[in-house]
Order: structure tokens, then sequence, then C-alpha cells
């Protein structure tokens, strides 16, 4: 057996010992999952909005502190920016699948999923949700370490739920957290760099979004 082939028994054995545990727990706990599952991402955006405010109204301790940049205005342009950075990532995501092509397991695997099969053409490699939540919580690293110690436990459930609830591999979440987390890291470090450049030639620059009163 080639080296592939174990690994690809290996996920899959794994996939239907993740959905066959989800069949035979209670049923508030599947139900909880799939809520997780399909309505968790909003917790991310808020997340993000939240991170973008607080960077927007630093408050006078902030302001004042010794070492303080002496435009605010460039923590909170990397915040608004976290948002596009997710998007992109999706982009990427979105882009993949359409290579990879890979078959939804429930459609390939004989196992009783938690969550109706996605219909055909709706490829699963790699998870949209993993990515997206991989994205926002490293944009969060680079803008509210506070709010990011809450959003990457949160992207780590979002994967495992998405396994759960019978929607991917796990090699599909795998791939997903890390390309979301290599694509926000990447372009987050960009836009740090770039955000103090953004403000400092006019003093007139993006105030209502980026600064607040």
């Amino acid at each position: 057996m080639t080296g592939g082939m174990t690994d690809r028994w290996f996920d899959d054995g794994l996939y239907t010992s993740v959905t066959g545990l989800a069949h035979r727990s209670p049923g508030w706990l599947d139900t909880a999952v799939s809520l997780w599952s399909t309505y968790g991402l909003g917790l991310f955006g808020a997340l993000l909005l939240a991170a973008w405010w607080r960077a927007r109204h630093p408050g006078p301790a902030v302001r004042e502190a010794p070492g303080a940049p002496p435009d605010v205005r460039a923590p909170a342009l990397l915040a608004l920016a976290a948002p596009l950075v997710v998007l992109l990532a999706f982009a990427v995501s979105t882009g993949l699948k359409s290579l990879m092509r890979e078959q939804r397991p429930c459609r390939t695997l004989h196992t009783v999923t938690v969550e109706a099969c996605p219909p055909l053409g709706d490829w699963s490699l790699p998870s949209n949700h993993a990515v997206i939540a991989a994205a926002a919580a490293v944009t969060l690293l680079f803008t509210d370490r506070r709010l990011a110690a809450l959003a990457l436990p949160a992207a780590l459930l979002m994967a495992a739920s998405r396994v759960w609830v019978g929607a991917h591999y796990p090699h599909d979440v795998a791939l997903g957290l890390a390309v979301g987390a290599l694509v926000a890291g990447a372009l987050m470090t960009a836009a740090r760099r770039a955000a103090p450049l953004a403000v400092r030639p006019r003093e007139t620059g993006p105030r209502p979004l980026a600064a607040g009163r």
C-alpha cells in the first residue's frame, strides 16, 4: 500500500469515526454543534468589528503611554483592513476548491451525518469555514490580542464542527486552517508595514473610520 493510500485510509477512518460518534451522541449536542457550524462565523465578524472599535477608541491610557505612536489611526486602519484580508482568504479558498474539485466525504463514504450532504459540485477541499475562521483569528493577532485569545480556539472548534456534522474530511479543515492562517498572516504583515505610511502624509486622513474623537 502506498503512502498516499495509507494517508487516505486513515483520513477516511477518522472521518467515519467522528461521524459515528456524532450519530451516537445526544441530540442536544448534535444540535449545538450544528448551530455553531452554521452560524458560528458570525462570532468572527463580531470580533473583527470589536477589534476595529477598540482600535478606533484606544482611550487616554493607550494614547498617552510612553512610546505610543504619534498617530493612533494606524492601528485602526490595520483593524479596518482585517475584513478585507478575510475576504481575500475566502477568495483563495474558492479558487483552490475549483482546482482540486474534491467530492464531499458524505457522498463518497457510507455514513450517517448530522447535516444533509451539500449538493454535487459544492467541493470539499479546503473547508471555507475553516479558512474564514483561521483568517479572522490571525488578523486579530495583529490587531487585538485579547480578542484573538477568543478567536483562536473558536477557529479550531469551527474546523472540528465541520467534520462532526459530516461536511468535510479532517484534511479539508486542516488545509483550510493552514490556508486561512498563511494568507491572513502574509497580508496583515504587509498591511502593518503600510498602515503608518497611509496616515503620515496628511493630517486629514481617513479619520471617520480610522480614529475616534
